[in-house]
């Protein structure tokens, strides 16, 4: 999700205004954006973040304005393969279910769980977001309703029964794990003893790349700027002042002047961490894919030439290295888009992982090559 819509998600309540929070809750055939993208929507039409441009993300936008005139949230099906869309030169010919959930500037309750579930997320931790998006006409007034499941068992809010709150809770330990949204239809006894049809929506942790990049050299400055872009975190690790300082990698979340096996022997990794090797000499990327061969992590890719991959590659498994593991490797790094420049060398790099990270369909020939 993008700062600027969660900033200002966030500043509803200092600043006395509504919003409608659109996030698409399931999508069939071909759609610009996945689950679980969102937009808000002022009454004034400003818009933060997006559910995929176009003349889908307008008509969609006059459905928030509306919701937000008539103050209740709602349900939205979008037909992307309509007159309309085609007229605009659409081609998704798909269709997305977007939940528009009116967020009143005085609802202080939704605005602690929004809290919670940000809070959680700028720690790094994998929280779990429920929202109630479609709900039986008679506990209508439970539309919108949300919790977060926290780390430690913790919680906040409630969907406001307590029969769907522990239906939530059953689901939660499921969903925990899950790399996308959920969307479930479920019947629940009521305390009325009713039985209710609603649909519950489950946000995992939204996870972003962490990039470790190991060498700040010529091609670590553009890629950390474009990681920026994207919104992933980037650590740069070199053992040179001259090139391990903030001020030369700005937007860097963490700039660290060490030496990589010092570094290295405290490092934890996990299946979002990405490790790209671009230090300044042979002996450097031998040295730290020895140390990360056998962490758990995304993707590994080290910089060089085919020659040079192979040398590496050899003596570690003289060392003892599975020959599998080291398969894994992407060497040489980055698509192949024919990249001679820095700039350009480290857009290949880039793809790469955002093809890795987003299950892409490039797919590149083993280059470590015996």
């Amino acid at each position: 999700m993008e700062s600027e819509l969660i900033n200002k998600l966030l500043s509803l309540g200092e600043a006395d205004e509504d919003a409608a929070l659109v996030t698409v809750s399931q999508t069939m055939g071909s759609t610009p954006r996945n689950p679980g993208a969102k937009m808000l929507v002022l009454k004034d039409g400003q818009v933060y973040g997006t559910i995929g441009g176009g003349c889908g993300e307008a008509e969609v936008k006059r459905e928030a304005l509306g919701a937000l005139n008539i103050k209740a949230s709602k349900k939205y099906h979008l037909d992307m393969a309509n007159d309309v869309a085609a007229g605009e030169g659409m081609i998704c010919g798909g269709k997305m279910e977007v939940f528009i959930d009116f967020l009143s500037c005085g609802d202080n309750e939704s605005r602690r769980v929004l809290l919670a579930y940000f809070a959680s997320l700028q720690r790094k931790e994998n929280p779990l977001l429920v929202t109630i998006t479609s709900i039986d006409e008679e506990k209508k007034e439970l539309l919108g309703r949300k919790m977060v499941f926290l780390p430690a068992n913790n919680e906040a809010g409630d969907l406001g029964a307590a029969e769907i709150t522990e239906q939530a809770r059953i689901f939660a330990g499921q969903f925990r794990a899950a790399r996308e949204p959920k969307l479930i239809t479920l019947s629940t006894a009521t305390i009325q003893k009713k039985i209710i049809k609603l649909e519950l929506l489950f946000e995992p942790g939204i996870r972003t790349p962490q990039i470790l990049i190991l060498g700040g050299g010529h091609i670590a400055r553009p890629l950390v700027k474009m990681a920026s872009i994207l919104g992933y975190n980037t650590t740069v690790v070199d053992d040179r002042p001259t090139f391990a300082n903030t001020a030369r990698f700005p937007e860097a979340g963490q700039v660290i002047c060490d030496s990589f096996g010092n570094f290295l022997k405290s490092l934890e990794t996990g299946d979002e961490t990405f490790i790209v090797i671009i230090t300044r000499g042979h002996t450097h990327d031998l040295e730290c894919l020895r140390d990360v061969i056998n962490q758990p992590a995304a993707y590994i890719g080290m910089i060089g030439s085919r020659r040079k991959v192979r040398g590496i590659i050899t003596q570690l498994e003289e060392e003892g290295i599975s020959s599998e593991r080291l398969k894994e490797v992407y060497s040489p790094i980055g698509l192949d888009i024919g990249a001679e420049t820095p700039e350009e060398i480290a857009l290949s790099i880039l793809a790469e992982i955002v093809n890795v990270w987003r299950g892409g369909k490039f797919f590149k020939e083993q280059s470590i090559v015996k």
